[in-house]
């Protein structure tokens, strides 16, 4: 799969671990940065992640900052995206699959890697399973549809 990923500085360290672990899952990843540490503005990050997967360049997102909100609220603005910030396992496999989340935030000051890792793992194994949600995913980026 092609994955992009992006944090602000205060997740910088957890976006090199999951970008590493991807990269040894077999996935290609752009990191679409910040490199250091020093202080950024999440939503440039969470815009130009959700810019890269609402053009197709990559098929998921991953949004990373200190608590995970504020990513997800800027990756959200895009109506091509649907970002949900989860903290564990099952919460990622059902953001895939009832809402068809095409990309993930997580909180680095809240999660540890290893429960990150397990999120993702959950997440990308996730088929969308369709049905009666699709019609309400499709709301979500045409609210006026049913109204």
């Amino acid at each position: 799969m092609r994955i992009a990923i992006a944090s602000d500085h205060a997740a910088v360290d957890l976006k090199a671990e999951l970008r590493e672990y991807l990269i040894q899952q077999g996935h290609e990843v752009a990191d679409l940065g910040p490199e250091t540490a020093d202080r950024v503005d999440y939503p440039d990050y969470g815009y130009k992640l959700a810019s890269v997967v609402a053009d197709g360049t990559a098929e998921f997102g991953v949004a990373l900052c200190g608590s995970g909100i504020g990513i997800s609220i800027a990756v959200n603005r895009n109506p091509k995206l649907r970002c949900a910030l989860v903290s564990e396992p099952l919460s990622a496999s059902l953001a895939r699959e009832h809402n068809n989340a095409n990309a993930i935030a997580l909180g680095a000051r809240l999660t540890g890697v290893d429960m990150a890792k397990a999120c993702l793992d959950a997440f990308l194994s996730t088929e969308f399973g369709g049905g009666r949600h699709a019609g309400r995913v499709d709301k979500l980026s045409n609210p006026a549809i049913g109204n």
